[in-house]
């Protein structure tokens, strides 16, 4: 089941590893979907901070040259 407006996605999983992350989300109260979620979004925008600093040192290299 997916909220309104998000799609769904697939991933592949052992069943018991499933099983425990579920144990573990519920036991810090929340889903495995928001915590996969927050996950990727703490991924992408650590990222996307990397690029920033590495779009930045690339101008500082071209414009020491």
């Amino acid at each position: 089941m997916t909220t309104k407006g998000t799609p769904g996605r697939v991933v592949r999983i052992d069943d018991e590893t499933w099983a425990a992350y579920g144990e573990l989300c519920a036991e810090e109260g929340t889903s495995r979907a928001d915590d996969l979620r927050r996950h990727a979004h703490a991924r992408v925008q650590a990222w996307r901070k990397k690029q920033a600093i590495q779009r930045r040192l690339n101008k500082l290299d071209a414009s020491e040259s």
